[in-house]
């Protein structure tokens, strides 16, 4: 079967980026062959026989930007241009979208998170169009929903908000949802009458990952640490939701200079930097500025070496050299740093975050130290120290682990979880 996926941007860390990836090694595995339609490929070439470019998908995409900044951020009184704008650039993509559907003889569509999120309300309303339209089988991988934004994606214009609650989620007949957590079924249940079905993120269990080598036994120096030093890892992005305030006060608790917390992501996806900021001042007001780097430059999601040759290194090799991972988010639509933590074979610390962490992951019986509310208590931190100066002790629990990660989120379930949508999808466009 020829498979089609849409996304807007392929290639880099982005959670919704990343499970495209997977998703993808397991269709071929299934002998499907899989065409991607993107705005960007990121950090990577294209494959231009499986590949196709369209930039007015990209999320960067003056489109796109124009169009985002008028209807969330800075509307116009009169909404008549933007919804000129949104009909004009929609139809390019919807053009686009029949073309490559033909030209690639797709069979079944999978659109990532772009039929669920308006974060690109024009390729949404092209997706729609295309879907309805062919009546082509289509499964909507869906990673999160414009109502578990705040009022990131509420508009002054009422015309807007309607646009966007017809659209999002695409609610085809010849369609089916894949979502990535239970609370996401019973809500598309409850508010459209959807049936989902749950598909976890996953982690390939077969493949080495996480593992000490050569190049990475000089990543302490690289950070300007020395290796004999104990480093927590905080392997995200820089953005609100993730906690890492509470990362920063256990190192305070710790209260050990050999104890290091590295956070390995940027800060691009903060507003205004605001975030970044007061983690600055905190590390500033608890005097641990030699025991936090903020070492985004150094790592990239593959290890490639940037264009000056400086080394890079990978989030696998992040996880080797890691003494324990912290993960203090308070939301998140699954949590794909947990798994890769668990496959990696390191402990992790976690906050007990909506919607997720307990229904979907911590109910299976995984070993971490949890903490509610971001508030870390006495007794937590004393079970994490436990964990980070007893090396017997973390292998026990991170070995126990590995063995319930690869049961639940192993790609053998996600073949499983494919093998059901895609036959549901089929059944959904005969019927």
């Amino acid at each position: 079967m020829n498979i089609g996926i849409i996304i807007g941007r392929i290639g880099g860390v982005d959670g919704v980026a990343l499970e495209t990836e997977k998703w993808i090694d397991v269709l071929k595995t299934m002998s499907h062959r899989v065409y991607t339609l993107s705005g960007q490929f990121q950090e990577r070439p294209m494959d231009p026989e499986t590949e196709t470019l369209v930039p007015e998908m990209s999320f960067f995409s003056p489109e796109s930007f124009w169009s985002q900044k008028k209807a969330f951020f800075y509307p116009e009184t009169n909404p008549q241009e933007l919804i000129e704008h949104l009909n004009l650039y929609s139809k390019v993509i919807y053009k686009k979208i029949i073309h490559w559907i033909g030209e690639k003889k797709i069979d079944l569509l999978i659109s990532e998170n772009a039929s669920a999120l308006p974060s690109h309300l024009e390729m949404g309303m092209a997706i729609n169009k295309a879907v309805h339209k062919t009546g082509i089988p289509t499964i909507t991988h869906d990673h999160d929903f414009a109502w578990e934004r705040g009022d990131r994606y509420f508009s002054p214009h009422k015309m807007i908000n309607d646009f966007v609650e017809e659209i999002f989620p695409l609610r085809s007949p010849n369609s089916v949802h894949a979502v990535i957590n239970t609370h996401a079924v019973n809500t598309l249940k409850e508010r459209f009458g959807r049936v989902s079905v749950n598909v976890p993120n996953v982690m390939n269990f077969n493949h080495s990952f996480g593992v000490q080598n050569q190049k990475n036994a000089y990543l302490a120096r690289h950070m300007g640490f020395s290796k004999q030093d104990l480093f927590l890892f905080q392997i995200t992005r820089i953005v609100r939701r993730k906690g890492i305030e509470s990362a920063i006060s256990l190192l305070h608790k710790l209260s050990d200079k050999r104890v290091k917390l590295i956070i390995t992501g940027n800060y691009a996806d903060d507003a205004g930097s605001s975030y970044y900021n007061e983690l600055v001042n905190q590390i500033h007001e608890l005097k641990l500025g030699e025991q936090v780097s903020f070492a985004y430059d150094l790592f990239h999601n593959k290890g490639l070496s940037n264009r000056n040759g400086d080394v890079r290194f990978s989030l696998s090799d992040a996880y080797a050299r890691a003494t324990a991972c912290t993960y203090f988010s308070t939301y998140e639509g699954f949590g794909n740093a947990f798994v890769e933590a668990v496959l990696a074979r390191r402990p992790i610390f976690v906050n007990n975050y909506e919607p997720v962490y307990q229904p979907d992951i911590g109910s299976k019986g995984f070993r971490t130290v949890m903490i509610e509310n971001g508030e870390l208590t006495d007794d937590s931190v004393k079970q994490m120290a436990e964990i980070i100066y007893n090396p017997q002790l973390a292998e026990e629990i991170t070995d126990y682990n590995f063995e319930l990660g690869k049961k639940y989120f192993s790609y053998d379930t996600l073949h499983e979880k494919l093998e059901l949508l895609i036959g549901m999808a089929i059944s959904a466009a005969g019927a």
